[in-house]
C-alpha cells in the first residue's frame, strides 16, 4: 500500500516564505506531523469551516450562512487556501471535500467530545443566535416518514421576535425569514436558549415537553411524532451527561 501525497502547509500561507527564514509565518520550523498540521488547521475560522464542509455545507453563500461572524472576503480566502493545500476542490459551485478533507472528520469530532466535556459550561448571551440555531437545525429535519412532498414547519421564540420558517420541498430544506405562503404543518414553540440546550443534547426533548420549555402546536397526528422528526446536533451524543440531570445532581 503507498503512502498518500504529503499536504502542502505553506499553499496555506498567501505570503510567500522567506528562504532566510525570517518570516515566521510560513511555519512553525518545527518536523513534526502535529506542527505540519496546524500549519494547515491552525488559522481562526479554519476548523469552523472544515466542520460544516463535514456537515455537508458546500455552497459558498451556505457556508457563509452557517459562519455568521466570519467576513465573505476571509471565508473566500480560507477556501482558496483549502484548495491550494489538497483539502477541498472546487466543483462548479460546490466545495467539495477530498480525501485529506474527508480525513479530518473523526478530528473535529474529537474535538467535539473534549470540548464537551472541558470546556462546556452554561452560554454566553451572545452565543445565544436564534438565526444561526434554526440555520443548523433546518438540515437535520428527517420528513421521510411524513406525508407529502412538502412540510412546514414554523419557528417561533418566546423570548426573540424574529420568525422562521423551515420548508422542505421533496427531501431539500431551507430557511425562510419571511412567510413563504404554504400551510404550517407544525410550530415550534421555545424561548432560544431552551431550544440551543434541546438541540445540543443538553436537555432530553421528553424533559423540554414536560416541562413546558419546547412546545409542538399543530395537528397531534404530527406533533406526537416531532421529537422523532427533530434530530439533534451531531454533537449532542457527546453531553453525557443532561442538563436536568445536572441541577438536580
Amino acid at each position: 500500500m503507498t503512502n498518500p501525497t504529503p499536504l502542502n502547509p505553506i499553499a496555506m500561507n498567501s505570503t510567500p516564505p522567506n528562504p532566510t527564514g525570517a518570516n515566521a509565518s510560513a511555519g512553525y520550523g518545527q518536523y513534526c506531523p502535529i506542527s505540519r498540521a496546524l500549519e494547515l488547521l491552525g488559522e481562526r475560522w479554519s476548523l469552523l469551516i472544515l466542520r460544516d464542509l463535514v456537515l455537508g455545507s458546500t455552497r459558498f453563500n451556505d457556508l457563509a450562512r452557517g459562519l455568521p461572524g466570519l467576513s465573505r472576503s476571509l471565508l473566500a480566502k480560507r477556501l482558496r487556501q483549502f484548495e491550494r493545500a489538497g483539502l477541498v476542490r472546487k466543483t462548479g459551485a460546490h466545495y467539495v471535500l477530498t480525501e485529506a478533507g474527508r480525513d479530518l472528520e473523526p478530528i473535529l469530532f474529537g474535538l467535539a467530545e473534549w470540548g464537551a466535556k472541558w470546556t462546556f459550561g452554561e452560554p454566553d448571551p451572545t452565543e445565544m443566535d436564534p438565526d444561526l440555531l434554526v440555520w443548523w437545525m433546518h438540515t437535520r429535519l428527517d420528513t421521510s416518514a411524513l406525508p407529502g412532498q412538502r412540510q412546514v414547519f414554523a419557528v417561533r421564540f418566546t423570548d426573540d421576535p424574529r420568525r422562521y420558517w423551515i420548508v422542505v420541498d421533496r427531501g431539500a430544506p431551507s430557511v425562510c425569514v419571511t412567510d413563504p405562503g404554504f400551510d404550517v404543518d407544525a410550530t415550534i414553540v421555545s424561548d432560544v436558549g431552551s431550544l440551543y440546550q434541546v438541540w445540543l443534547g443538553r436537555m432530553p426533548i421528553l424533559h423540554a415537553l414536560r416541562s413546558g420549555r419546547l412546545t409542538f402546536a399543530g395537528p397531534s397526528a404530527l406533533t406526537r411524532r416531532m421529537p422523532e422528526v427533530l434530530r439533534l446536533s451531531p454533537v449532542a451524543p457527546y453531553f453525557a451527561t443532561p442538563l436536568h440531570a445536572e441541577a438536580s445532581a
